[in-house]
């Protein structure tokens, strides 16, 4: 057997988002809550969102059919397309299966790879097993496709604002400037029932929101901790968050980002010994004797390691937020919508050699603390020029009011399961190459046409 394919990592990157939004401050008015409880104690500003003519499959058919536009990929050179999400409109029929309506036309059918599922984690899983494939046996030199997708939205209540929809696209192979490090992974999984969708008429979860902030950090402790062994005995010398240029998250919400950034520095507090705590840690001597699992809701500890931690979020973690704070929480493509905000926000020469450590969860519960190298090379500044087009098109989006916002949820969740339906929502808005539901018929089977149109290209090019 050869040797691993080298660099493996991800060549390309697509994300596509609703062409409209709700604001989080006429929301706080709408919903007469106080002013800031969603702006500033989640942290959001504004909230995309579908109508009924959106669904999980036509927004991984746009997202698919973009990225293989704007980075010319002939449907031939993929060997390996996997979905990850936890939006299910069929217990049985994947939609990976629906996106085989892009290539087999060109005769491609020699596609393997299926749809992942597990909350929030779908889509690591999903883009864990492509780069294991590429560095397997069964590799047959094409490229691995990866899709993260998902439309969040809750009842009418508190965890409302902490919606979102989108989809993000990953191109996978070797000599990639996005390159994951080999043997650093720390993984935490476990039984909980801290969000969940057992109602399967239903587009809403059921959620326990302590619970689920318990779960997070857990999670992020265990696999944090995982991650710095691995490494220190790899590198032979300690790992703090020091130790990375970019720390990402997956993002239920912005503020929990922010306190998980502390988070990680009560961790690197915790594992300093004794003697070296009163001098790189001084005044903090209330918390010498801290335990992590009887932290989580500590408000003086969280205060405490949000301040020694603010410059470090600032830098290292802020600038992955773009995509979070305007469009929301999109599930499997949260932590990868997190990837293009912290690559369209730097220049080229703040990219070069990053080392971005990237923590995904998915409750119930599945996580993994990994890190990549941003390699220099001409195909960086590719991708980082084919995403040159988010932060227009974020713009481009036009505002909802509250109550039409919350009269398209309530649509979306009475005509979920009906059959035949024919869909209402307004289309004239959707974006250029848009996929959308043009009906579904008696056998609940779901038809799909496309915005006129073409994907914008940098070089001022498009394809039809």
């Amino acid at each position: 057997m050869g040797s691993w394919p080298a660099d493996v990592g991800i060549i390309a990157l697509e994300i596509i988002f609703p062409s409209q939004y709700v604001d989080q401050t006429e929301l706080e008015q709408f919903d007469g809550v106080s002013a800031g409880k969603y702006t500033v104690g989640l942290g959001q500003q504004r909230m995309g969102f579908c109508n009924d003519r959106e669904d999980i499959n036509s927004l991984c058919l746009t997202v698919v059919q973009n990225l293989m536009q704007r980075y010319n990929i002939s449907p031939k050179e993929i060997g390996r397309l996997e979905v990850g999400t936890e939006t299910i409109i069929d217990k049985s029929k994947s939609v990976k299966t629906v996106l085989m309506q892009l290539f087999e036309p060109y005769g491609v059918t020699d596609i393997e790879g299926i749809d992942t599922t597990n909350a929030c984690f779908g889509g690591t899983a999903a883009l864990f097993n492509a780069i294991s494939w590429v560095e397997s046996s069964a590799w047959n030199g094409r490229y691995a496709l990866v899709v993260a997708g998902d439309i969040a939205v809750y009842a009418k209540g508190p965890a409302r604002p902490t919606g979102g929809t989108g989809a993000v696209a990953m191109l996978i192979g070797p000599n990639a400037p996005l390159v994951f490090d080999r043997g650093l992974r720390g993984c935490f999984f476990k039984h909980a029932y801290d969000f969940y969708k057992p109602d399967l008429t239903s587009e809403y979860p059921v959620v326990d929101g302590k619970l689920s902030v318990q779960c997070y950090l857990e999670a992020l402790d265990s696999c944090y901790q995982l991650y710095c062994q691995k490494a220190e005995k790899l590198m032979q010398k300690s790992v703090t968050i020091n130790s990375f240029d970019g720390i990402l998250f997956h993002t239920p919400y912005c503020k929990l980002v922010q306190k998980s950034v502390g988070r990680l520095a009560l961790n690197d507090f915790v594992k300093t010994s004794a003697d070296k705590k009163k001098s790189q840690y001084p005044g903090f001597e209330a918390f010498e004797n801290v335990k992590l699992q009887d932290s989580y809701f500590d408000r003086d500890v969280e205060k405490a390691f949000l301040n020694v931690s603010k410059e470090c979020f600032d830098k290292k973690t802020k600038p992955s937020l773009l995509v979070a704070t305007n469009v929301g929480n999109m599930y499997t493509s949260s932590l990868y919508g997190g990837l293009v905000s912290y690559i369209v926000s730097k220049n080229m020469s703040e990219l070069e050699n990053n080392r971005v450590a990237l923590f995904s969860y998915g409750s119930g519960l599945a996580s993994s603390f990994y890190s990549l190298t941003i390699k220099p090379s001409s195909a960086l500044k590719t991708l980082k020029d084919n995403l040159n087009y988010v932060k227009p098109l974020l713009e481009k989006r036009i505002k909802i009011a509250p109550e039409k916002f919350e009269a398209t949820l309530e649509l979306r969740q009475h005509s979920a399961h009906k059959v035949p339906y024919d869909p209402v929502g307004d289309r004239s808005h959707f974006f250029p190459g848009t996929y959308y539901l043009s009906k579904v018929d008696d056998k609940h089977r779901r038809f799909y046409d496309k915005i006129p149109g073409s994907v914008h290209l940098t070089n001022g090019n498009s394809y039809s």
